[in-house]
């Protein structure tokens, strides 16, 4: 259950581009969002330890940016690593637009810091597909612009969830394929 849920949260943090730290080994998070929960105190358990947003939502940054579009994005989700290559098989990869509010979560993500979590407005312009067996994806109806493009997978050799984070551009009606890899 723990490799379904935080690929899932991976695409649902950067639509703020918040991410999740590597889950110790054998243990098992629920960290699921339920938004009728805003608010409640469990949000308070849900965010210890994170790393409070410096960036508040910008709404009018967002208000400018399409939510779909007819550009397309496919690629292979890999981890190299001292033992081989690792296929990312059945993780989450989303796409979300670079934005200040995004970009401050992506720089903590690559450091290996979770920030709070993101705005629910935020969602809405952020598009996640699944990868199939061999660590392939495909997400369509893209609108132009640029994006942050992410997934993680389970480094074998020390147990822990690396993120990983590309930039891409697209133009209106793209095809562009991608290695999202580290």
């Amino acid at each position: 259950m723990r490799h379904l849920l935080l690929p899932l949260l991976l695409g649902i943090v950067l639509a703020g581009c918040q991410a999740l730290p590597p889950p110790s080994v054998g243990t098992q998070r629920d960290d699921s969002v339920d938004i009728s929960d805003i608010g409640d105190e469990r949000d308070a358990d849900r965010d210890r330890g994170r790393v409070p947003r410096q960036v508040d939502f910008p709404e009018s940054e967002y208000a400018a940016l399409e939510k779909t579009g007819n550009a397309a994005l496919s690629g292979r989700l890999t981890l190299d690593t001292a033992s081989g290559t690792v296929v990312g098989a059945s993780e989450t990869v989303s796409v979300a637009p670079v934005t200040t509010y995004s970009a401050e979560a992506a720089e903590q993500a690559l450091a290996g810091r979770a920030v709070e979590r993101a705005d629910p407005r935020a969602r809405a312009y952020t598009h996640t597909t699944r990868t199939d067996g061999n660590g392939y994806f495909m997400l369509r109806g893209l609108p132009s612009g640029n994006f942050y493009v992410s997934g993680s997978l389970v480094d074998p050799s020390s147990g822990q969830r690396r993120v990983i984070i590309h930039e891409v551009g697209l133009r209106d009606g793209q095809h562009r394929e991608i290695q999202l890899k580290r």
